[in-house]
This record gives structure tokens, C-alpha cells and sequence, in this order.
């Protein structure tokens, strides 16, 4: 276990700071154009899967009992990182529109790297402030999250995937044997259905209507108005279509990550509508250590939906015996993800001994999942009308 003194060093909080690097280099690539404008997307995909290969994988925990105060330099990466994105984004709406030496094609990869930016990086840091109870780390997420139009997404990540994972009331669950492109448009429109009817629900809870300020839905639209507004001063037309262009990108990254974190994974059901509660089981993890540096420890999911609101320094890793694990970091399995055929060559053996292992007492999957109640005690999904 790594002691809470070692935790508070800089040196050991620095790894996670090498995403500010990406900062220059996107400057670097809309000033010089050409074949540059791919090194943003090589150097998230393929650099950190590369470097996973040479730092190996980090399988020492910390220690959970860390203070708080401890924990200030991991911190300052999250709560500066919107500052950061946001001045980046800015200058860039309103230098690449106008750029001569930039064709229409590399303008686009410019903005495509911006959004495998602000997706990589801006929505997982999202993810970590909208956990936590400070209202500045929550409007951090709140801002990151409207640069990409995706303000929804806090809704549903608290109020419906961390309740609902691992069944059919979760959208982001993705189904064995569901390829990504299925995946993709289904969860589009299915995210802001449940995460609008999760925030009504809540207000209907409290006696209010949908119309009424405590939605949360009023800030997400006014945020996501004065991004756009603003992307139409800085860069006009084309700076909103560029700016779109980003902000596609950024969601079709987070929902990548969204698809490969539960692939196939499902929680028993209990009936009455109820189900098992989430064990380390109900995620995939990967160990890798530079893809956990870059992800700020995404990566140690199952930690993460045990514990939600505990700081990303401190999640905690499991062996295979708890649960499973993806042979290689999310970067490059993402990239599986995005050719159906591969990912399930790679993923739906693992998945199957993942079922045969944890629920062996289920031996008619297709059937379970149908609602043809194959299991002796136990009511399923469409049986108990969840």
C-alpha cells in the first residue's frame, strides 16, 4: 500500500499533469498545419498506448485513509484544467477560421484534435468534479461539460448510470454483442430521455414542476447558448461549425470509453424491480499505468462505482479474482471498439467466462435477458415490468 505521505509529494502527483502538455501542441498544429493535424489524435491514442508498454502496469493501492488535504496538487490539475481548455478553445475559434495557411480539410483536424482534447481530457476531468461536494469543482464540470454541448451528461451519469448500471434501466450499459455503431445512436437518444425524466422525477419529488428554476436543465441550456454565441463572435459561421465539430468529436470519444467500461456486464435481478447491488464485478478495469495517468485513474472503474464521490488519487485497484480485466489500456481498446468484428473476437470469450464465473446458475443467457426467467427464484427484468 502506498502511505499518504508519498500520496502529498509532487513528484508523485506530476504523471497526472501530463495532460497540460497537450495544451502547446495543439497550438503547435494549428500554426503549422499539414499532416501535424494528426498528431493530437496520436498522441492520446497511440503515444500512451505505447508508453503503456514501457511503464508497464500499476497495481499498488493507496492508502484510502489519505487526508483530503493531502490531496491539494491532484486537485489543481482538475480545477485548473477548465481555465486551460477554455483559453485554448478561444484562441482557437478565433485563429483557425481566418488562418490562410489552413485548408478547409485541416482546419477540421485542427478542431478534430481539439475534440479528442476536450473529450479525453476535459469530460473525464468533468466526471471527477461533478462528483465531488465543492460548488466550484460542480460548476467546473458544469462549464467543461457546455463547451461540448453533452450538459445532460451530469444529469444522467448521477441520477441514472450510477443507480442503474449493469441492467436495462441504463442506457450507457453497453449489450453483449451490441457493436459500437448500434451503441452509439442508441445511447444519444436514450441519455436524454432518462436523464430529463431522472431530473422531472426529482422535482415531481419535491412538489415542483418541470418548469421550475431548481432544474437543472435551465443552466445546461444558458451554458451551452453562450458557448455557441460566443463560438459565432470569435469565429462566426465557420467558428460555429468547427465548434460542432469539437464538441462531436468529444461525445463520440466519452461515449467510446462509456461503451468498452461495462460491455456485457449485467447485475442480477432480484425481482420487484431490484437488483443486485454494484460489485467490483460490474466494470472492467485495466491497469495500465500511463493510460491511468492520462485518464486520472478512470481506468479503476469498479473503485470508482463503489465509491463515487472518493478523489481519483485514492481509487483502488482489484485482481481478476474480484474483477475482470481488459488485456491492454482504454486507448487502444477503443479503438477495437470501433471495429465491431475485432472487439467481439477479443471481448464476448471473456464476457462468457465472466458470466460462467460469477453467475453459473444462469445457463440461458439469451433467455434471462428476454425475461424467460430460466433461473429458479428469481424474477427477471420484463417479468417484474422494470
Amino acid at each position: 500500500m502506498i502511505p499518504a505521505d508519498e500520496i502529498a509529494k509532487p513528484s508523485h502527483a506530476l504523471p497526472f499533469w501530463l495532460s497540460l502538455g497537450l495544451v502547446p501542441l495543439a497550438v503547435a498544429v494549428a500554426m503549422v498545419g499539414g499532416w501535424a493535424v494528426l498528431l493530437m489524435p496520436a498522441s492520446t491514442w497511440w503515444l500512451f498506448t505505447v508508453l503503456d508498454r514501457i511503464t508497464g502496469k500499476s497495481e499498488e493501492n493507496p492508502d484510502p485513509a489519505t487526508p483530503e488535504a493531502a490531496l491539494g496538487w491532484y486537485r489543481a490539475i482538475t480545477l485548473i484544467w477548465f481555465p486551460v481548455q477554455f483559453l485554448l478553445l478561444c484562441w482557437m475559434l478565433w485563429y483557425v477560421p481566418g488562418a490562410e495557411h489552413l485548408s478547409g480539410w485541416e482546419k477540421a483536424g485542427v478542431f478534430f484534435g481539439m475534440g479528442v482534447i476536450a473529450g479525453t481530457i476535459g469530460i473525464n476531468y468533468s466526471h471527477e468534479l461533478m462528483h465531488q461536494k465543492s460548488r466550484l469543482e460542480r460548476w467546473c464540470a458544469d462549464l467543461l461539460l457546455a463547451m461540448v454541448l453533452y450538459s445532460h451528461f451530469r444529469s444522467e451519469h448521477l441520477r441514472v448510470h450510477h443507480l442503474w448500471v449493469g441492467t436495462p434501466r441504463d442506457p450507457v450499459t453497453a449489450r453483449y454483442n451490441e457493436g459500437f455503431h448500434r451503441f452509439f445512436p442508441r445511447v444519444l437518444v436514450q441519455c436524454h430521455r432518462s436523464a430529463w425524466a431522472a431530473e422531472v422525477a426529482m422535482l415531481a419529488r419535491r412538489g415542483l414542476p418541470w418548469w421550475n428554476r431548481a432544474n437543472p436543465y435551465w443552466r445546461y441550456g444558458a451554458l451551452q447558448g453562450g458557448m455557441l454565441l460566443l463560438a459565432f463572435t470569435l469565429g462566426g459561421w465557420m467558428g460555429v461549425g468547427l465548434f460542432l465539430l469539437q464538441a462531436g468529436v468529444a461525445v463520440w470519444q466519452l461515449e467510446l470509453v462509456n461503451y468498452i467500461e461495462h460491455y456485457g456486464l449485467t447485475r442480477r435481478h432480484l425481482g420487484e424491480g431490484r437488483y443486485e447491488h454494484v460489485l467490483p464485478r460490474h466494470s472492467w478495469n485495466a491497469s495500465e499505468k500511463a493510460s491511468n495517468w492520462l485518464l486520472i485513474n478512470l481506468q479503476r472503474h469498479s473503485d470508482h462505482h463503489y465509491k463515487p464521490d472518493r478523489r481519483f488519487p485514492l481509487l483502488q485497484t482489484y485482481d481478476a479474482e474480484e474483477a475482470p480485466q481488459l488485456p491492454l489500456g482504454y486507448p487502444v481498446m477503443t479503438i477495437a471498439a470501433m471495429i465491431p468484428p475485432l472487439w467481439k473476437r477479443i471481448m464476448n470469450p471473456r464476457v462468457r467466462a465472466w458470466r460462467r464465473k460469477f453467475y453459473p446458475d444462469i445457463t440461458d443467457w439469451h433467455a434471462y435477458n428476454k425475461g424467460l426467467n430460466p433461473v429458479p427464484g428469481h424474477r427477471t427484468p420484463d417479468q417484474a415490468g422494470a
